[in-house]
């Protein structure tokens, strides 16, 4: 895999939407500014706003070769240091057709997002990019009143002052709270936390498990597999998962994880990582399907599975680099990267 290069202050980032454009509505537009803001003045970066990222929803619904063009040109502008998505959506895939890989893969630079942007994520795995899963302009750099330090803190650590290691602790809050962000004046109001003592749990395994990071958002995988981003090689991979809507449920969950399963992935992966459900909803439901499917139905009792692990729809997040190797200790149930994931 190819590491882009870390972010210092001063770099310009570019802002694109490559999925939903609520961005450029008139409703969501405080979000975005608020965002960018943050980008700005908490960790001091230069931001660009790719052309067609605030045309609002119908246009970039209607022109999805519209975004991937955004995409391309931020990777071809050599002042451009990273791509941040602006938030996710449901229709990421339908770039597909409008990607050149080989431009990605001569253009090495940070691109991050979540959700639908999994999707992306996989578009970078095929280049041999390393891309990393974490916050987007309009969640979490637009988190109410202030970011939140878990979060800020990943990011500066894994991207700004990368270690040859780095633990990835449990955050001891958390808040799946929604306020309508249609209202401005809900960015003065903080959203409630709640106390987390749990940590991460370990649902199976022992020992110590270690691989390179793949995966991204369950429900956006049955829109990759059969495609040409979608990886034929799981060989000692540690697979990362979440769920993005609480509305999903535990059935389609099943269904999902047991496509995966008959694909033998189950049979390759070191480990796996599940990120805590968005307001916990299902949360033990989850973890005993995670059991039955992997442990019971796959005969693999012993495969790792550490769950409770705070990237994707919960906030805060971490920050999860694709191809990068991480390990699972059973005994510590504790995670922890094992290189540094730009150079």
């Amino acid at each position: 895999m190819i590491k882009p290069s870390r972010l210092s202050r001063g770099d310009t980032v570019a802002i694109v939407s490559l999925s939903s454009g609520m961005g450029g509505e008139a409703m969501f537009r405080h979000r975005y500014e608020m965002g960018k803001s943050r980008l700005e003045n908490d960790f001091g970066l230069n931001v660009v706003t790719m052309p067609h990222a605030l045309k609002g929803i119908e246009y970039l619904a209607k022109n999805p070769q519209a975004r991937a063009a955004d995409l391309m040109a931020a990777f071809e502008d050599s002042q451009v240091k990273a791509i941040i998505t602006m938030i996710g959506g449901d229709d990421s895939i339908r770039l597909l057709p409008y990607i050149n890989f080989d431009t990605i893969k001569k253009n090495p630079k940070i691109f991050m997002g979540y959700s639908d942007t999994t999707a992306n994520h996989f578009m970078m795995y095929k280049a041999g990019l390393t891309s990393f899963y974490g916050p987007s302009i309009m969640a979490e750099f637009a988190e109410n009143v202030a970011m939140h330090n878990y979060t800020k803190n990943h990011i500066r650590n894994i991207l700004f002052n990368p270690t040859p290691e780095l633990a990835i602790e449990p955050s001891l809050t958390w808040t799946s709270e929604f306020l309508g962000w249609d209202k401005e004046e809900n960015n003065k109001t903080a959203r409630t936390m709640q106390d987390d003592p749990k940590g991460f749990e370990l649902l199976q395994g022992t020992g110590v498990a270690k691989g390179k990071l793949l995966g991204g958002c369950v429900e956006v995988l049955p829109m990759i597999v059969g495609t040409e981003i979608w990886p034929q090689d799981w060989n000692n991979a540690i697979l990362f998962l979440e769920i993005a809507e609480e509305k999903t449920g535990v059935e389609m969950v099943k269904y999902i994880l047991r496509g995966l399963a008959a694909q033998g992935i189950f049979d390759c992966v070191s480990g796996v990582l599940f990120g805590k459900p968005m307001g916990e909803k299902n949360y033990d439901e989850y973890n005993k399907l995670l059991r039955q499917i992997i442990g019971d139905e796959c005969g693999k009792p012993d495969l790792p599975i550490l769950s409770n692990i705070n990237f994707g729809h919960n906030a805060p997040m971490c920050v999860l680099p694709y191809g990068v190797m991480a390990e699972i200790d059973c005994t510590g149930k504790s995670l922890r990267l094992m290189e540094a994931a730009v150079v």
